[in-house]
């Protein structure tokens, strides 16, 4: 058999136990190697060579080999060598299925390839709905339509009802979209697939979207997150994006949760229609009953000496009007940092204050800058 399926993932596969490798010692090797700053650890790839593979009593002859197409892109295969076809053929499903599945990591998309990360697996476990300020009705609304669509599938197979749904998120950046997307998927026990883009050197964005939607179809029911989608979605692929969403395709079981500072950019095709996007929820800026309790609760995990008063927290709250949590965050953070400047020297109840009127002018600037600047910045801090 000849393969060169991106599931095909026998070095994992080996190393979950599934079957047992070792290099053919009458045959060269070359490895790549790499260094993992997460875990600190180094990883290796076999880029040509050949291995014994042994799984459920019978061996197999693996043979890698790459071409280079050019000084950046190489094409990887394998073929594998069994004790028959039936036999062969168990044993590569066993593989891929293995490689298809989600453990412990977020499939993530990007220059027409799937690869599996852990550190955005472990950014996710890490993130909390609790620590999430805003509107209790927006946060509840959110989450009741999130959990209750995958918990409902008996109910929309009783009434006739597609089993898909679609959530878009709107408003300015830095106002907790990303975070409320990070805390349901930690909420959630089914695979999370997030796409970075819809371009590739070599496959056209509508075989890149095609992939994308396969491999939901195939993890279903999952979370499809789509981050900003008027950056992904453009005239050249709108189409293609249109009919996989809401086209032949059932996407039974699979809830897509996309964002947008921007909608104005959207097609009315994306935005308008509900059966691409049936809820729409706007992540507006903070009032002041939020900020005072995001900088009550930025304010509870300071050392005490850097901690400010009730009264300093309520004068900040009304001072911030037009902070998005992301500027309010970077308040305290410029905060603490002209504090330890200056040796303590001042209490934050005062320090804190005088870094509003720095941060409320960087604000302005940003307003006045051009659009693709200020894009990017926005673009930034949403990641954040």
């Amino acid at each position: 058999m000849e393969t060169e399926d991106w599931s095909f993932q026998v070095q994992g596969f080996a190393a979950n136990g599934g079957c047992e490798l070792r290099e053919k010692e009458t045959m060269p090797t070359q490895w790549s190697y790499g260094w993992s700053e997460r875990s600190e650890t180094i990883y290796d790839t076999l880029e040509d060579g050949a291995l014994s593979a042994t799984w459920e009593g019978d061996e197999f002859l693996l043979v890698r080999t790459g071409l280079y197409i050019d000084s950046s892109c190489r094409e990887r295969r394998w073929w594998i060598v069994g004790p028959g076809e039936d036999r062969t053929r168990a044993f590569f499903e066993a593989v891929c299925r293995w490689g298809s599945e989600v453990h412990g990591e977020v499939l993530v998309f990007s220059d027409g390839r799937w690869s599996k990360s852990e550190e955005l697996f472990d950014s996710i476990q890490s993130t909390s709905l609790d620590n999430l300020v805003l509107p209790s009705a927006l946060k509840d609304e959110v989450r009741e339509n999130v959990q209750g669509f995958f918990g409902a599938q008996a109910t929309y197979a009783r009434y006739g009802l597609p089993w898909k749904r679609g959530l878009l998120f709107l408003g300015p950046p830095g106002n907790g979209k990303t975070h409320m997307i990070k805390g349901l998927a930690n909420e959630l026990e089914v695979p999370c697939l997030y796409v970075r883009n819809f371009t590739s050197r070599y496959g056209t964005p509508h075989l890149n979207i095609d992939t994308c939607f396969a491999k939901a179809r195939d993890l279903a029911p999952c979370l499809l997150i789509l981050e900003d989608l008027d950056s992904l979605v453009d005239d050249e692929n709108r189409s293609a994006f249109l009919n996989e969403m809401d086209g032949f395709y059932s996407n039974r079981g699979i809830l897509t949760l996309a964002t947008t500072n921007h909608p104005e950019r959207l097609d009315p095709a994306i935005l308008d229609r509900p059966s691409r996007f049936d809820r729409k929820f706007t992540f507006e800026l903070p009032a002041e009953k939020e900020r005072r309790r995001y900088l009550a609760r930025q304010n509870d995990g300071l050392e005490p000496a850097l901690r400010m008063d009730d009264a300093a927290i309520d004068e900040a709250a009304r001072r911030t009007e037009g902070f998005s949590y992301a500027y309010l965050k970077e308040l305290v953070l410029s905060s603490m940092m002209a504090w330890i400047r200056e040796d303590g020297k001042q209490a934050m109840d005062e320090v804190l204050p005088a870094q509003i009127g720095s941060l409320a002018s960087q604000m302005r600037t940003e307003a006045e800058r051009p659009p693709a600047s200020r894009r990017k910045v926005a673009e930034e801090e949403d990641l954040d």
